[in-house]
């Protein structure tokens, strides 16, 4: 059998510093995501302040409803209490993240007009694209989301190392979830770009092509996962997924009767590539 080697990563040394792989990436997809949200939202007239304003909360909220869920879902494998707030050791859930950062940002932002509320929605599904993508990184560098068994040419050939969950046997070739969602979330961050050179682009639209595409990746693939708790034949990250894709559906069939009530004829501002000059 062959396969991609692999081996974890679970930190990196710099000097006398030891510096937690998970956690940087987590820290640096909410970096590089804000970054992208605010390039998106300024040509498009999103008040500044009220984006600085309304990130870091949704941020928060998004780190703690992904480890809540987490952690009621994989208590079993939890040796300490503490464990629960050991969130550099791995363990975010992104469904039940989005639900409660969704439920914090429904009254924080009826401050904003109805047409900045959905550019908003857009600028955030920019920024979780390439956000997430970069975080999965820290689920591949300490051994999550691991899957079974694979002859696929692109499974990965487990080398040892540290894992979050239970090792596989040296040498078997595996299926890493986590790799497979860098991938795809990198593919949808293109696809969204693609689309915003459309110059008839209602506000929304990037939120519901966001919310299904990830849904449905994300309900496939955790068939691939082993060590997920499910109920009914069904992880609870898939439960979630199947609301997830419910409202893209949704936002996505009433786009047009949504950008005629609003009174706007599409997209507005630049489609340039972002960058941190812009992106100040």
């Amino acid at each position: 059998m062959f396969g991609i080697p692999y081996t974890t990563f679970p930190h990196i040394q710099i000097g006398p510093f030891r510096v937690q792989v998970f956690g940087l990436c987590v820290l640096v997809g909410v970096f590089v995501g804000t970054l992208v949200a605010g390039w998106y939202g300024r040509p498009r007239g999103l008040p500044r302040d009220e984006v600085l304003r309304l990130a870091p909360w949704l941020v928060l909220a998004g780190i703690v409803g992904a480890r809540f869920t987490y952690v009621v879902t994989n208590f079993h494998e939890l040796d300490a209490f503490w464990e629960a707030f050991a969130i550099w050791k791995g363990g975010l859930q992104f469904t039940g993240g989005a639900i409660l950062a969704s439920l914090v940002a429904l009254p924080l932002l009826r401050r904003l007009e109805p047409i900045h509320r959905w550019h908003f929605a857009d600028a955030a599904a920019l920024g979780l694209t390439i956000g997430q993508a970069i975080g999965r990184i820290g689920c591949v560098a300490v051994g999550e989301h691991l899957g079974g068994p694979t002859s696929l040419p692109f499974g990965m050939t487990w080398k040892g190392g540290y894992t979050v969950e239970p090792e596989p046997e040296v040498g078997t070739v595996i299926h890493q979830t986590a790799a497979y969602e860098t991938l795809h979330l990198l593919v949808l961050f293109a696809v969204l770009l693609l689309v915003l050179r459309r110059r008839t682009l209602p506000p929304g639209v990037l939120i519901g092509v966001f919310s299904v595409w990830y849904g449905v990746l994300r309900f496939l693939t955790d068939f691939l996962r082993i060590h997920d708790r499910e109920l009914f034949g069904l992880t609870g990250a898939q439960y979630g997924c199947l609301l997830l894709i419910g409202i893209g559906v949704w936002i996505l069939a009433t786009t047009r009767a949504r950008a005629e009530r609003l009174g706007v004829a599409g997209n507005t501002g630049s489609a340039a590539a972002p960058t941190a000059a812009t992106a100040e």
